[in-house]
């Protein structure tokens, strides 16, 4: 656990202070689970169900905010189980999916989500000729249901193949009032209107929260970082951690915290439990 700055130590301190009133949100591939090469492989550390569950003990509520569909989240997470023990401390463990567009709770168990955005049928069904155009045809895609993401990671030259692709999906996405969100090595296409920012705020308001942390890792939580930095201005105590790589450092010079991948976010929640145990004790 690295702080960017003093001023990172006195957030971290302030939030510790108001942990009963504090929303933790955290991102999930690179957060909560690595980064693999294949997504359906990408399952959640094995002391998240654990850390998780204390840190519910602690604060006002956990939420765990992912491009990933919901059910896979939940699948691959055990956030089912996980959101059982969460409960039982009275507390609540939130899922958004597909960037907000999927909600499920430990306490409302089904997926709340909106129909498939208009368009993305047709931008899927031009999706392999225009990846054969860029060389790309041996790009994973991976159909959400409510987004289709292309996944360059497993090609020989990844990173060329995702610069080349992504102004060209975004041409094509825009045809079709779609919005195109870059991350590590995959490109996803999704409807306009939400993203993990809203979600920030969404919650934020609906749960009257007095802080609000972020953990993120990727281009993605971007807009979740933001949406928590205006919080901070309003007046909450708020927290930005960046769980690094080698391959992403957008949320670097926003964060308040730097962490090395999921095994130092959870060495960052076990402190954040133990310090807000600690002072209400």
């Amino acid at each position: 656990m690295e702080f960017t700055s003093a001023r990172g130590e006195q957030k971290y301190a302030a939030v510790v202070r108001a942990a009963a009133e504090t929303v933790v949100g955290l991102d999930f591939d690179g957060t909560l689970a690595p980064i693999v090469e294949d997504p359906a492989e990408a399952h959640i550390h094995p002391d998240a169900g654990v850390v998780l569950a204390g840190l519910a003990e602690q604060v006002l509520a956990v939420a765990v905010v992912t491009g990933r569909p919901a059910r896979q989240a939940l699948d691959l997470g055990g956030l089912e189980k996980v959101g059982n023990a969460i409960g039982d401390a009275g507390k609540e463990l939130y899922l958004f999916g597909q960037y907000g567009n999927e909600r499920w709770s430990s306490t409302q168990r089904r997926i709340i989500a909106p129909r498939p955005p208009a368009g993305l049928a047709s931008f899927t069904a031009e999706l392999p000729r225009l990846l054969r155009r860029h060389d790309a045809g041996d790009a994973h895609v991976e159909e959400k249901g409510l987004a289709v993401a292309v996944h360059t990671r497993r090609l020989a030259e990844a990173d060329r193949a995702f610069e080349e692709l992504l102004p060209a999906l975004e041409e094509r996405a825009a045809r079709y009032d779609l919005v195109v969100e870059p991350g590590k090595q995959v490109i996803e296409v999704r409807s306009p209107g939400m993203d993990k920012g809203v979600v920030v705020g969404k919650l934020a308001e609906e749960l009257d929260a007095g802080g609000f942390v972020f953990i993120g890792d990727d281009l993605g939580d971007v807009g979740a970082f933001e949406a928590v930095a205006e919080l901070g201005r309003t007046g909450l105590s708020t927290l930005l951690v960046c769980s690094a790589s080698d391959e992403e450092s957008a949320l670097v010079e926003l964060s308040d915290v730097l962490v090395h991948g999921p095994d130092g976010v959870m060495a960052l929640l076990r402190r954040l439990t133990a310090d807000a145990s600690d002072l209400r004790a």
